[in-house]
């Protein structure tokens, strides 16, 4: 089977599929613009000009462009001032996605890793919408690294990367505490960090990891689930197959179903608990929704 037929948008990554998302991010409601001066330890320049955002105003001196008079204040007060603005500075997203050996397994309509791929991609388009640089780091079977760059070329290089990655074979798992350290020391001046998950891959130490990101960056959680990781499945008989072996999992009884619930939602739960406890903005889809919705909310709104 060729690399194009493989590529089906279900168990594998189209290329075309992340492209064309582009004309769906731009559709959606736009980011809102806002500052992007340093989080700390800097003292943002004030500038005049379109594109800036207003920062105070001041007393009115000898130069100061007329046009930005402070009308208002200068009506209110009797002494003319003028409006300051604080330079707009571009933001950075990294997007922090899972690609896992759980990544790669589905019930509906495409596989956990191929719905991250599309959120990832939508996530791109979108932060390019709003200005942003935007890059990606894969975690866990992949572990590689695309930087932050701006415009479409930044949101092709990503969804480029995504679909290589995708193509190639799986290697060995990593933890998240273990992605998040090595994002700590990749971030390339990231503002915002959007992680792409199923959960699988939280242990204990990925809490305290996370607070060092979150001291740096903005974080969102993004769940991918499966259906079944999701909901109690009906009784019945259920066909799986895991590297090439097939078997069926019975599942009769309540308590089955019960127990075999439990198990396959423990990813989710896991990252549910962790974005929960340190106040991170999280959304969950599964592998047949729309992932759009999921991203602007995560990525189209800001924290002051």
């Amino acid at each position: 089977m060729n690399a194009v037929a493989a590529a089906d948008g279900r168990v594998r990554v189209s290329l075309p599929e992340l492209i064309a998302l582009r004309s769906r991010a731009m559709r959606a409601p736009a980011p809102p613009v806002v500052s992007r001066a340093p989080r700390s330890g800097q003292r943002p320049g004030r500038l005049h000009g379109r594109g800036m955002d207003y920062a105070e105003s001041r007393v009115y001196q000898a130069g100061d462009d007329v046009r930005r008079m402070d009308w208002r204040l200068t009506a209110r007060s009797g002494v003319a001032h003028t409006k300051l603005f604080q330079e707009e500075r571009e933001g950075r997203l990294l997007v922090l996605l899972d690609t896992n050996a759980s990544m790669r397994f589905g019930t509906r309509v495409r596989f956990k890793s191929v719905q991250a791929a599309r959120a990832a991609a939508l996530a791109a388009w979108y932060a390019i919408r709003g200005g942003d640089r935007v890059g990606v780091l894969a975690f866990g079977a992949q572990r590689q690294l695309v930087k932050p760059q701006g415009g479409a070329r930044g949101a092709l290089a990503v969804a480029g990367a995504i679909a290589a990655w995708d193509a190639l074979p799986t290697g060995e798992d990593e933890s998240l505490s273990a992605a998040l350290q090595r994002a700590g020391r990749l971030m390339h001046g990231a503002s915002r960090v959007l992680l792409v998950s199923d959960g699988f891959c939280v242990d204990e130490a990925a809490r305290g990891r996370m607070l060092g990101l979150v001291g740096k960056a903005e974080v969102s959680v993004l769940n991918v689930a499966d259906a079944l990781e999701m909901t109690e499945p009906p009784a019945g008989r259920y066909p799986f197959a895991h590297r090439g072996v097939h078997y069926d999992v019975a599942l009769h009884a309540d308590r089955e179903r019960a127990a075999f619930t439990r198990a396959m939602g423990e990813g989710r739960h896991r990252l549910l608990a962790l974005a929960n406890g340190l106040g991170l903005r999280q959304r969950a889809i599964d592998t047949a929704a729309d992932p759009l919705d999921a991203v602007v909310a995560l990525l189209g709104a800001r924290r002051p």
